[in-house]
């Protein structure tokens, strides 16, 4: 049950009726090389300061390594970029599926990693970690940011629908 009244199934379809855009959280591993995970719970915060919000699963492997770095970089999908979405929300990222895809990766100077030909890319460091049921909030404040074209990748019912034509 999770609440008065109604249970985590009818929890979770209620909650997929609000539409989100598509953003894959990124850190870079002890041993330097990059990690993403599919997180669609990511929203502004704070235009002065410029800090963002984004909600991770309190076991999830990149919440470590966030706290540890203290640093993480979040990259917008566009719409066309569906199959990234796929593979970032799988936990065993490997490099043949990784090159199949196209995923390429830039290092910031700080050497969190961004994937490249996104809608946009922002650089955080860790300004905060809250509790939130199962999962943690993290607080980033935005230090550098990437703006490319394109559309939205948007996630809804668990699908993937197309924006409109554009008026």
């Amino acid at each position: 049950m999770a609440g008065p009244g109604f249970t985590s199934d009818e929890f979770r379809a209620a909650l997929g009726r609000f539409a989100t855009g598509v953003t894959v959280l990124s850190v870079a591993r002890d041993d330097g090389r990059p990690f993403g995970m599919t997180v669609n719970a990511f929203t502004s915060l704070s235009l002065q300061p410029p800090l963002v919000l984004v909600c991770v699963g309190r076991n999830a492997l990149s919440g470590a390594a966030i706290a540890a770095r203290g640093r993480f970089g979040v990259s917008i999908l566009r719409e066309d970029q569906q199959a990234l979405s796929r593979y970032f929300s799988e936990s065993n990222q490997d490099a043949e599926s990784a090159e199949r895809l196209g995923i390429r990766w830039r290092a910031t100077e700080h050497g969190t990693p961004l994937v490249e030909h996104c809608l946009a890319q922002l650089e955080c460091s860790l300004a905060a970690t809250h509790d939130g049921g199962d999962h943690r909030i993290l607080v980033g404040a935005v230090e550098h940011i990437v703006v490319g074209d394109g559309r939205p990748l948007l996630f809804y019912r668990g699908r993937y629908p197309a924006l409109g034509p554009e008026s």
